[in-house]
């Protein structure tokens, strides 16, 4: 992916194009080498038409920048620029083909988000929506009693930019804080002051009110459902103002309808716009707004020029801010380190889901490889942050992301190589609650290699493997004894979980082994407990790969 760099001086200065099909207020428009024209609400045909003669495209979410809009672009469009976070009307895939860079400006919105989490937990107390509704229609009622928000305990889970600054304004409201985030390490609880749950229940059972304030990724998704809010204190108060989905539409307008919840605001649907029978127009004690978490003047005046900024950046070759697809590194690059990179992201995306919080990661590089490796470290913290943070991962913007949730990054070359002629192995370490609420410092280990360009998992904790690192890995640690594999096996068959391949490894004969299988399809929550539960199996986890 190329970015332009400035003309040599001894040339006429090139004057670069940018285009802003959307409406917003993009700010000051006249800089030096830039010609910005601001059309605000071209339609399709017209930005058709006038594309091929632009440099950069800037929109907002009502421009769907597809394969057509890409292909009259013509070779001349460099940047295509989002205001705002989400770029779900641009195909990223076919931008990232054509060489095209794509930026967004995420941290434009975090205060007006997290305003709005407040008002409608403040809203949500006060029974607004419900008097309002009321007094329109001409009932004078004072008998509803609300509830204050001083000295209870507000629950967040995701303690990311946004879930931060919710944090600060329930302190500022003199609110306990308790928040559940497994990615973010015991320091930044600490500068923030607010309490760590160490899992997702035991903080739904200790909150009065609960904001949530994650990405929708596979493992947000459905996360607070019938079971969780049934957790919940009688007369607690639950808030969605992130993503649609998070929170389970059904079972969130059942524990209003039982009286179990207090009341509740929403911001986000799973489908946008709702359709008029959706079942959240009709549930008691609900306060909705329309995705409006963004729309305040001031995020909008910042969002504009931001965009503004970033992309005028990156026509300059500053490409540092607002990345969303990483520039591809040079040819020579990517042919020598395309299977570690590949590598890395994986074993980063494995320790995120083994030991996710952690304060410390250490790569190491064992081996001479052919070029300079350091890309790899980049693409082991994509993995690591893949699903975590607010803004998305990438070659560009992972280191970053990195230091802003407090991880501690080294980085060590080692020419010798005992075992295979080129090596990565990633070290993470956390200090924190383990999975029985006991405080202690934990460290996990994974390694791999690449097999002419084929990544392969070659180490994990103590244990030496050999397994394709693909689709969903079963990790499973046992005595050394017969028998352990075939009851596991016969266990999968009988689910119609199809094994794809199996690595075996131990400290010592008769000592504690471990095995690996790679599945086919991933095992649930009940299937894999079945699995903990087989008198020969010590302990099992399942990851994504």
């Amino acid at each position: 992916m190329s970015v332009p760099s400035t003309a040599p001086a001894t040339q006429t200065p090139q004057v670069l194009r940018v285009l802003i099909c959307d409406e917003m207020n993009p700010g000051n428009l006249d800089h030096d080498g830039f010609q910005i024209d601001y059309e605000g609400n071209m339609d399709r045909a017209e930005t058709l038409r006038r594309l091929p003669d632009y440099d950069a495209l800037i929109t907002r979410s009502r421009t769907k920048v597809d394969r057509e809009l890409i292909d009259a672009a013509g070779p001349k469009l460099k940047v295509i620029g989002r205001g705002g976070v989400g770029v779900d009307n641009i195909d990223l895939d076919y931008a990232s083909l054509r060489g095209l860079l794509v930026l967004n400006a995420p941290e434009s919105n975090n205060v007006s988000a997290a305003e709005l989490a407040v008002m409608h937990l403040m809203s949500a107390a006060r029974g607004l929506t419900r008097s309002d509704r009321k007094t329109r229609a001409g009932e004078w009622d004072r008998k509803f009693l609300g509830l204050e928000l001083k000295d209870r305990t507000l629950g967040i889970v995701g303690l990311g930019r946004i879930g931060s600054m919710v944090a600060d304004r329930a302190q500022g409201l003199r609110m306990n804080v308790v928040a559940y985030d497994p990615y973010v390490p015991d320091s930044k609880f600490e500068r923030l002051g607010v309490t760590r749950a160490a899992t997702l229940d035991e903080l739904l059972g200790a909150v009065d009110f609960l904001t949530v304030h994650t990405p929708l990724t596979d493992e947000t998704t459905g996360m607070v459902g019938a079971r969780e809010l049934a957790l919940m204190k009688p007369d607690s108060i639950v808030v969605n103002a992130a993503r649609g989905g998070i929170i389970e539409e059904q079972a969130l307008v059942d524990a209003l309808h039982s009286g179990h919840l207090f009341g509740a605001g929403v911001d986000v649907f799973v489908d946008e716009p709702p359709t008029a029978d959706h079942i959240f127009l009709r549930a008691p004690n609900l306060g909705i707004t329309a995705h409006l978490g963004a729309n305040t003047r001031e995020a909008q005046e910042r969002v504009g020029a931001e965009i503004v900024a970033r992309v005028l950046a990156a026509l300059h070759g500053d490409v540092s801010k607002g990345a969303v697809n990483a520039p591809a590194l040079d040819p020579k690059t990517m042919e020598a380190l395309g299977g570690y990179l590949d590598l890395g992201e994986k074993l980063g995306r494995i320790q995120a889901q083994l030991l996710p919080g952690a304060y410390d990661i250490e790569v190491t590089f064992r081996g001479e490889f052919p070029v300079d490796p350091a890309p790899v470290v980049s693409g082991v913290l994509v993995g690591y942050l893949s699903g975590s943070t607010d803004e998305r991962p990438n070659m560009i913007n992972a280191r970053a992301l990195a230091k802003e949730r407090g991880l501690n990054l080294a980085v060590r070359e080692e020419t010798n190589s005992p075992d295979y002629q080129t090596e990565v192995i990633v070290k993470v370490s956390t200090q924190g609650p383990d999975s029985t609420g006991v405080h202690k410092a934990r460290t996990r280990t994974v390694g791999g290699t690449v097999f002419g360009k084929s990544p392969r998992l070659t180490r994990l904790r103590d244990y030496r493997v050999e397994l394709e690192p693909e689709g969903y890995i079963l990790i499973a640690s046992n005595q050394d004894k017969p028998g352990a594999v075939a009851q596991l096996s016969t266990l999968l068959g009988t689910w119609g979980v199809n094994i794809a391949g199996m690595a075996l490894g131990r400290a010592a004969r008769g000592g504690e082994a471990l095995f690996t299988l790679t599945l086919d399809e991933a095992l649930n929550a009940e299937q894999l407990q079945a699995v903990r539960d087989l008198d020969v199996i010590d302990s099992a986890y399942l990851v994504k790969v």
